[in-house]
């Protein structure tokens, strides 16, 4: 856990890709894409149906480590629109304890736009609290301090020959975008240019390591 301000607000990054928010006890996540795996299923392309059990398992983790009142999903929770419904029995029992025990939001994406069931919390395409905006994918006009998932930021390196990928927090004086949190989901480079675009060449990539925060420079 590893502490850090944006805007003036207090967050704490976890290491397993999501934020903490102290001061109202809430946890946020981005990209859980919940049931990728049974849609590529349905189009014949199979992959192991357990990715939605792991990261919900992984969710119910976070919010008993950190006692999470409120939880904010910042969009593309589910891969489609029709993803809840095809939950595993488990997986949406466990879902459902989670939305039944905490305010839980769904920031709809482009992915989960117009979701047919959710299986519990409430939905809205964006929301202000406490003067930060959570919505789905960044807008570069907002001048608001803006947190944001949908781009899936990865830092890619080079060291003595070995590449190295780790998931990562994009930040710059307005905008903080989260890595995806789902088990299934990939990643791109935080220096790419559509991530360029929105946050700034000044940004820098966030990778939190034990008790520090490694900054990598976008522009290097």
């Amino acid at each position: 856990m590893v502490r850090f301000s944006f805007s003036g607000v207090e967050l704490v990054a976890l290491d397993q890709a999501a934020l903490w928010w102290p001061a109202r006890n809430a946890l946020l996540l981005a990209d859980l894409h919940l049931e990728k795996a049974s849609w590529f299923a349905q189009r014949g392309q199979m992959l192991p149906p357990y990715d939605s059990i792991a990261t919900l398992s992984d969710v119910a983790a976070l919010v008993e480590r950190t006692g999470a009142g409120e939880v904010w999903c910042l969009g593309d929770s589910f891969h489609d629109r029709r993803g809840c419904e095809r939950l595993p029995e488990r997986a949406q029992a466990l879902l459902r304890d989670l939305t039944g025990r905490t305010r839980w939001t769904w920031i709809t994406g482009n992915h989960d736009a117009g979701m047919a069931d959710h299986c519990g919390g409430t939905l809205a395409i964006e929301a202000e609290v406490d003067g930060l905006v959570l919505r789905h994918e960044a807008e570069r006009a907002e001048t608001r301090p803006e947190l944001s998932g949908h781009f899936h930021p990865k830092l890619r390196l080079t060291q003595r020959g070995r590449h190295v990928a780790r998931r990562c927090f994009v930040m710059s004086g307005t905008k903080l975008i989260l890595p995806a949190f789902g088990a299934l989901t990939g990643g791109m480079d935080a220096g790419d240019p559509a991530i360029v675009k929105l946050v700034g060449a000044r940004a820098h990539a966030l990778v939190p390591v034990a008790d520090r925060m490694l900054r990598f420079p976008l522009a290097a």
